[in-house]
C-alpha cells in the first residue's frame, strides 16, 4: 500500500454508528458531566432560598386637558415609554420599596424589574423576593411609588407653568392699567387724536393678550395629571423558583448528557484511540494478521492464537525464514502476551523455536512459558528401535522325572523370567529413563528457565516441540525465530532486529493512541523498515 492508499484509508468516512460509540466508549465522562450538572441543578433547587416573583402591571396615562379626548397618535408615542421606564426604576422609587421590604437598596435594584411592551402604555413590575410576602409586597410597592412620583413631578411642572401664566398676566395687566391713565379723561370724539388712536390700538392689544394668557392658564390648570392607574396588582399565590423542579430536573440531566457528550468528543479528538482494525490499518498501511482477544484472566485467547500462526504458515513453511519481530509502541498493548503465546502454539505444533527476548522482559514472560507448558506437556518424540544382541538366555537344570528312562546326567532348560522396568520418564522413574536391556540409565532434564532471569540456553519443552529462549542481541540461526521487541518508541533494538525480519506491530482496542503509533510507523518507513503485518488485541469482537 502506498502512499497516495494510506492517505485515502485515514480519510475515510465516519458513520453515525461511530459517532454514537464514542459518547459509549466515554460513559465515565458522560455520567460525571451529567452527575455535576445534577448536582449543580440539586444546588439551586434545595440549598439555596427559594425566590418568589409578583408582578404588577400598570397602565400610563399621557396628560391631557381633555380625559375623554381620543389621541389622535398611536399610544406608545403618546408617553415617552423610554422615560417613565427610567423614572420607574429611579432611585427614589428603589428607596421607597426598600424601605417597604426591609432590604439593602442594592438588593432592591437588583430584585426590582420593569418591563415595558413595545405599542403600548402598560408597565410590568416584577418583584423578587424571598418569601410571598416579600415578593408582593416589593412590586405592588414599586407601581404604587412610581404613580406617586410620576403625579409629584406633574403636579410641579404644573404649578410652575401656572406661576409663569400668573406672572405674565401681572405683567400685562399693569401695562393695560398704564395705558388706561394715560388715555384724556375727556370723551373720546368721533375724530380722536393720533395719540388717543395710538393709545386705544395699545389697550385692545393688552385684552387681547390677557384673554388669551386666561385662556392657556385655564387649559393648564384644567389638565388632568392621573398618572396612571395599578390594573393587575400582585397577590398571593405567587410562582417561585421551585414549582418547575420536575422540569428543571429534566433539563438539567439533558443538559447534562448533551455536556458530557460535547466532553466526550472533545476528548476523543484530544486522546484519539485504535477502535477498529480498520483504524489501525488505516494508520499502518498493511494487512490485519489476526484479532487475539482476552479472557476474563487476562489472557490472549489460544483459539486466535491457533488463527494467527495459520495465517504466518506462508512465512513458516517459507524456503528462506527471517526472524519475526513482534513490535509495539508503548508495554501495555499485550506484545508479550502475544509472543510468549505465538512461540508456545508453534511449539505444540511441533517446531523448533528461537525466543528471543532482553533480559528485562525475561522474569514477565517466564510465567507465561510455564503456564503454556503446564496446559501443553511436554512429549517425547518416539524412539527408533535399535537391534541389539540378545544374550544366551539363563537356564535351570531340573531334574527329570524319575520313571523317564533317562540317566541321572539327563536336565529340561528352563529360562529365566525378566522383570519389567518402569515405563520411561514416569512418575515412578521421576524423569529417569532406565533402559530395558542394560543396567545404564539416561537423564533427561525438564527444562525450565534458568534463575537470575537469564536468557541464554534456557530451553523449554511444550508439547512436542521446543522453545530456546535467547537473548534479542544473539546472532540469526536459520531456524525459527521470534523478537520479542521493546517498546519501540523508547528503545531502537527492536527496531534494529526489525531491518533483518519481518516486523508485525501489536496494537491494542481501546489502549494503542494513534499519534503514537503513527509515529511508530514513520520511524519504521525512516530506517527502511515496511511492517508486514498487524494484530489488534483487546477484549469484545469487531
Amino acid at each position: 500500500m502506498d502512499v497516495t492508499d494510506v492517505a485515502s484509508a485515514r480519510q475515510r468516512p465516519v458513520g453515525l454508528v461511530e459517532l454514537a460509540r464514542t459518547p459509549l466508549r466515554r460513559w465515565r465522562a458522560v455520567l460525571a458531566s451529567a452527575a455535576l450538572v445534577l448536582l449543580g441543578v440539586l444546588g439551586y433547587l434545595f440549598v439555596l432560598p427559594a425566590t418568589y416573583t409578583a408582578t404588577t402591571a400598570v397602565v400610563v396615562r399621557p396628560v391631557v386637558t381633555d380625559p375623554f379626548s381620543v389621541q389622535s397618535v398611536a399610544a406608545d408615542r403618546a408617553v415617552n415609554m423610554t422615560a417613565e421606564s427610567g423614572i420607574a426604576t429611579s432611585n427614589d422609587v428603589i428607596d421607597r420599596v426598600a424601605a417597604i421590604t426591609n432590604r439593602e437598596s442594592e438588593d432592591v435594584a437588583d430584585a426590582l424589574e420593569v418591563e415595558t411592551p413595545v405599542g403600548g402604555q402598560v408597565m410590568r413590575f416584577s418583584y423578587a423576593g424571598r418569601s410571598e410576602r416579600e415578593a408582593v409586597e416589593g412590586a405592588n410597592g414599586a407601581a404604587q411609588a412610581y404613580l406617586e412620583l410620576r403625579k409629584v413631578m406633574y403636579e410641579n411642572q404644573r404649578a410652575a407653568v401656572l406661576k409663569s401664566y400668573d406672572d405674565t398676566i401681572a405683567v400685562v395687566t399693569a401695562q393695560r392699567a398704564t395705558t388706561q391713565r394715560s388715555l384724556p379723561s375727556s370723551q373720546v370724539s368721533s375724530n380722536p387724536s393720533p395719540r388717543t388712536s395710538a393709545l386705544l390700538d395699545q389697550l385692545r392689544a393688552l385684552n387681547d393678550q390677557l384673554a388669551t394668557l386666561a385662556e392657556q392658564r385655564s387649559k393648564v390648570a384644567s389638565a388632568d395629571l392621573s398618572p396612571g392607574s395599578v390594573t393587575s396588582a400582585a397577590r398571593t399565590p405567587v410562582p417561585s423558583s421551585r414549582d418547575a423542579a420536575p422540569l428543571i430536573l429534566l433539563a438539567g440531566l439533558l443538559g447534562g448528557l448533551l455536556l458530557g457528550g460535547l466532553v466526550a468528543f472533545l476528548l476523543e479528538s484530544w486522546d484519539r484511540r485504535v477502535r477498529t482494525p480498520a483504524d489501525a490499518a488505516a494508520v499502518i498501511g498493511a494487512p490485519l494478521l489476526g484479532t487475539v482477544r482476552r479472557k476474563s484472566n487476562g489472557q490472549p485467547d489460544e483459539a486466535d492464537l491457533r488463527y494467527l500462526a495459520l495465517a504466518l504458515a506462508r512465512w513458516l513453511d517459507g524456503p528462506q525464514r527471517t526472524p519475526l519481530v513482534v513490535l509495539s509502541s508503548a508495554a501495555d498493548e499485550g506484545r508479550e502476551q502475544i509472543t510468549a503465546g505465538l512461540a508456545a502454539v508453534l511449539a505444540a505444533a511441533g517446531h523448533e523455536v528461537r525466543l528471543g527476548l532482553t533480559p528485562e522482559a525475561v522474569d514477565r514472560i517466564r510465567p507465561l512459558m510455564l503456564d503454556a507448558q503446564r496446559r501443553n506437556p511436554p512429549v517425547e518424540p518416539p524412539r527408533t528401535p535399535v537391534p541389539r544382541p540378545r544374550p544366551a538366555p539363563a537356564t535351570t537344570s531340573v531334574p527329570a522325572a524319575a520313571g523317564a528312562g533317562g540317566g541321572p546326567e539327563d536336565t529340561m532348560v528352563i529360562p529365566a523370567v525378566r522383570k519389567p522396568r518402569p515405563f520411561p520418564n514416569t512418575p515412578e522413574t521421576n524423569g529417569v529413563y532406565r533402559s530395558t536391556t542394560s543396567e545404564e540409565t539416561q537423564q533427561i532434564p525438564r527444562s525450565a528457565p534458568a534463575p537470575g532471569g537469564a536468557t541464554e540456553g534456557v530451553e523449554l519443552r511444550i508439547g512436542p516441540g521446543k522453545v530456546h529462549v535467547v537473548s534479542l542481541d544473539s546472532p540469526s540461526s536459520p531456524g525459527l525465530t521470534l523478537l520479542d521487541a521493546p517498546p519501540a518508541l523508547h528503545d531502537e533494538r527492536g527496531v534494529r532486529a526489525a531491518r533483518e525480519g519481518r516486523a508485525v506491530l501489536v496494537t491494542a482496542r481501546d489502549i494503542t493512541r494513534t499519534q503514537q503509533l503513527t509515529e511508530l510507523v514513520d520511524r519504521l518507513r525512516a530506517v527502511g523498515v515496511e511492517p508486514f503485518g498487524f494484530v489488534v488485541t483487546g477484549a469484545g469482537r469487531d
